[in-house]
């Protein structure tokens, strides 16, 4: 006889701890299934691991670009120290995940799940009964259908690593290479990033990407964009990367080749078509409640929904609405208006809001402020030369349309922009706002 639920969960990350303990602190039933360590990628495989070694490699950064302004000696990083560093977080946390799932009486489960009908599922043999099921299993690296797939390391591999390769290869142009590439070069290894594109990190505006590639360059990180990756072959203990280019076939030997060419929601193992639920070019079929629009007893929140940007905040906001729609019908909605998105390269680049071709492409009438700053004080005070901004701001009505900064402070100061713009504040009321001084947000008033 299968065990019975008002709602099980697939996953464990955020998306699904929020809509989990909402749902049950109601007194219905609830499950949550992982065939992984509890915790989800964020904390355990993405965004907190990785801010624990970009922190490692900031400090070495600062105390760099500090030599001859008073900070004397040399440092650097201590691999194996900083990962040690990094599992001072991550290990602990899938237990503190079972403990407070046990805590609050959420029965949880081992194993790969997959649909046995439109409201039952198998995890290892063990059948699972409910009214509803959340996905919420997070997305995985895309398939690249090459030769030699199967020698990509991950994001995981990486943040795990006990041994710094010499030699490492980024396949990609987004978060995932710049972030990984910033941390890897400033920890002493040779990195070559093999991007297919035009150019690195798109969903950011391109005169502030090209003057954060100069510090791509200035510690030594080969970016070779149009360059496209044909097959990866192992060569002893290392690697050998086939490529074309614009110039003809190029080939970059590595001992580690990591795969920053893009997620899409971990679906194929679910086996969704038992359970009824319709998806469309490799993404789950939703309405605006973020339900299934073929088996209404189905949700899904997060990477796994991909209604929203794949950040871990909106995965957060989504389990927030699925426990509510769950609840008292389906009355909620997503809203994505004024997410910031940032990459946390050394320095970091962050948006938030429309692009500027975004803005005139709907016909809106505004005004650009963009410039590089790096003679202002907050870029001196840190010996940092990449530093700028754009900010784009409506006629008529005074609203931030979009913000786009990057160096020094960026992933702290875009949250102002984002409370600004999902609150309908107006520049006016940025500018006439006294911040703390000196600091990266008392320039906010000198960007509108």
């Amino acid at each position: 006889m299968a065990n019975q639920y008002d709602l099980v969960i697939i996953g464990t990350g955020t998306a699904a701890m929020v809509a989990a303990m909402r749902v049950r602190a109601a007194g219905w039933s609830v499950a949550v299934v992982d065939h992984r360590p509890f915790g989800g990628t964020c904390a355990l495989r993405g965004c907190d691991p990785k801010k624990m070694l970009v922190g490692g490699a900031s400090a070495l950064d600062h105390v760099r670009r500090m030599s001859g302004n008073g900070v004397a000696g040399d440092v650097h990083i201590d691999w194996p120290e900083l990962i040690a560093f990094k599992r001072t977080f991550t290990d602990p946390v899938p237990e503190k995940h079972e403990s407070r799932y046990k805590e609050k009486e959420i029965h949880t489960y081992h194993g790969h799940a997959r649909f046995t009908g439109r409201n039952n599922l198998k995890v290892d043999g063990e059948s699972l009964e409910a009214r509803h099921i959340l996905i919420a299993a997070g997305a995985e690296p895309i398939k690249l259908r090459i030769p030699g797939e199967e020698y990509f390391s991950t994001n995981e591999n990486f943040l795990a690593m006990e041994r710094l390769p010499e030699r490492i290869v980024l396949v990609g142009g987004g978060y995932v290479a710049s972030e990984f590439s910033h941390i890897a070069a400033r920890a002493g290894a040779q990195v070559t990033i093999l991007q297919r594109g035009e150019r690195m990190l798109t969903h950011f505006e391109p005169e502030l990407v090209g003057w954060l590639m100069n510090k791509f360059a200035e510690i030594g990180v080969d970016v070779r964009l149009r360059t496209t990756v044909r097959a990866i072959e192992k060569k002893g203990a290392a690697f050998v990367v086939r490529a074309s280019s614009e110039s003809g076939d190029v080939t970059f030997e590595a001992d580690l080749v990591v795969h920053a060419a893009g997620r899409a929601p971990a679906l194929d193992a679910l086996d969704l078509e038992t359970g009824g639920i319709a998806t469309e070019n490799g993404r789950l079929k939703l309405n605006e409640h973020l339900q299934s629009v073929s088996n209404p007893a189905v949700y899904a929140a997060g990477d796994a929904a991909q209604k929203g940007p794949p950040l871990t905040p909106v995965s957060s906001h989504d389990g927030k609405v699925v426990a509510a729609n769950l609840l008292e019908g389906n009355r909620h909605k997503p809203n994505y208006r004024g997410v910031p998105s940032v990459a946390f390269t050394i320095p970091p680049i962050a948006a938030v809001g429309l692009s500027e071709d975004e803005a005139r492409q709907q016909g809106l009438k505004f005004q650009t402020k963009s410039q590089q700053a790096s003679d202002w004080f907050t870029a001196r005070q840190a010996a940092e030369k990449t530093y700028g901004f754009k900010v784009m701001v409506e006629d008529d009505t005074g609203r931030i349309l979009g913000a786009h900064l990057v160096g020094p402070h960026a992933d702290e100061v875009i949250n102002l922009f984002a409370l600004a713009i999902r609150h309908d504040l107006t520049a006016d009321n940025l500018k006439t706002t006294m911040f703390a001084y000196p600091s990266g947000a008392s320039d906010v008033g000198y960007m509108l």
